[in-house]
């Protein structure tokens, strides 16, 4: 029995629209290619500077898997006019912070200063972009750093390398097979001439959007950006890749033995790309799932039949047709095959009967309240619209794209789970605990 729908959607949905107002943005193109997104907002004296380059993981060649997260590390090492290690110091010292983070498809740098520091987040990018200190040292440090990262992250995590084991099975042409973090003999096996090469071929302003949001006189802001990129050399076009990767045509499945304790099942599923209306659909089927203690796995899996501890579904947004993962630890003493059968009932229950219009309703107004909180802040704005630009094609999405979500109806997201949850469709893995060696 699923956990009855006590509000009324009436009572969910008002707050939801009252909160609901459009982002106001202006955007250029600099003759040297860049692209520039401005956005006002005087609500607090902040501002976020950030700039998103069109590369990823699937921009590697096979033999230097794992440079564009690499360059997420290295291009902070400084630059011709900033001192090694100075760069996050500048940020801090002026009030702010600052990350970066790399996808299969772009890499993304930001620094949210007080907004008297424009001028600083702006020439700190624009030397990430022209003068960044690509060379053996920067190299060999950012290196082992991003060594740690891979032992603590995935080799030495229960549990950690499922995304990486899924992706090489439903991908065999395509670069979406290998995961973001890369492969270290690959980076080992790289020389100094490698990384420039890299760096000069993706690290361009016709390769880049440049997003200011927060607390600015766009007039100003429009001429600062002017003033600190214009002069930065236009490079050779960057194609993306154009794989087009075959359908599995049939089950892959597997076991992985790995050093935990408690087997595991994990599916994925070829999907499309981002962006697509079944990207949308399968996304909310993913939250029925597993989204919130009400979600179907939640209640039957964890409450009901306590044959688990934990579940999860997610889809990778990768701007090419890609892939939903869901997955389910067991609990004590239940075989992997028996979580398998309970997972299987609940996604075939997906495609034989559709959804009921509160749970319909709840899943929308879910996604709303998260796309509320998340442009309720100047980095979440500066983040949203350099994606919806880059990645999605049209800068308005930042306003619009829920709307995709909104529409869908119930026969959308039955449809959908009959064309892509599939058996023929899918890669099945069982993880279990390493064999005990007995004497």
């Amino acid at each position: 029995m699923r956990t009855p729908f006590i509000l009324s959607v009436a009572m969910l949905a008002a707050p939801v629209a009252a909160q609901k107002r459009a982002i106001a943005y202006t955007e250029f193109d600099l003759p040297n290619g860049l692209h520039v997104i401005l956005h006002e907002d005087h609500g607090t004296p902040i501002v976020a500077v950030s700039v998103m380059y069109h590369v990823g993981s699937k921009n590697e060649e096979p033999n230097r898997r794992g440079f564009a997260h690499f360059f997420e590390h290295l291009l902070f090492e400084g630059s011709k006019n900033i001192q090694r290690g100075e760069f996050s110091k500048l940020v801090e010292n002026a009030g702010g912070v600052l990350n970066a983070n790399t996808s299969g498809d772009r890499t993304y740098y930001y620094e949210v200063l007080p907004s008297n520091e424009l001028e600083l987040g702006l020439w700190l990018e624009s030397e990430r972009m022209l003068h960044a200190k690509v060379d053996q040292v920067g190299v060999d440090t950012q290196r082992e750093v991003v060594k740690e990262e891979r032992r603590q992250r995935y080799e030495n995590q229960p549990y950690g390398t499922m995304t990486m084991e899924v992706l090489k099975r439903a991908f065999r042409q395509h670069p979406y097979q290998w995961p973001t973090i890369g492969y270290m003999e690959d980076l080992n096996a790289a020389n100094e001439a490698d990384y420039q090469a890299f760096y000069k071929k993706f690290y361009i302003p016709n390769n880049a959007t440049l997003v200011v949001a927060g607390d600015i006189d766009p007039v100003k802001a429009k001429d600062l950006v002017g003033r600190y990129f214009a002069d930065i050399p236009r490079g050779a076009p960057v194609v993306q890749p154009t794989f087009v990767e075959p359908p599995l045509y049939g089950e892959v499945r597997d076991t992985i033995h790995d050093r935990i304790q408690l087997p595991a099942v994990v599916m994925g599923y070829r999907i499309p790309a981002n962006g697509t209306p079944d990207f949308y659909a399968v996304e909310l089927l993913n939250r029925l799932l597993t989204s919130g203690n009400s979600a179907r796995m939640n209640i039957s899996l964890k409450d009901e039949q306590q044959l688990a501890v934990h579940v999860g579904a997610f889809n990778f947004p990768f701007e090419q047709p890609g892939i939903a993962m869901m997955f389910a630890i067991a609990n004590d003493g239940v075989s992997a095959a028996r979580l398998e059968d309970a997972m299987e009932k609940e996604i075939a229950a997906l495609a034989t009967t559709p959804i009921s219009a509160e749970e319909l309703a709840k899943l929308k107004i879910q996604l709303e309240t998260e796309a509320i909180a998340d442009n309720s802040r100047v980095a979440g704005v500066a983040s949203n619209l350099a994606n919806a630009h880059m990645l999605l094609g049209n800068t308005e999405l930042v306003n619009t794209e829920i709307d995709r979500y909104l529409k869908l109806t119930a026969e959308d997201l039955q449809r959908a789970a009959r064309t892509y949850y599939v058996s023929m469709n899918r890669v099945v893995l069982h993880y279990l605990p390493l064999p005990t060696n007995n004497p």
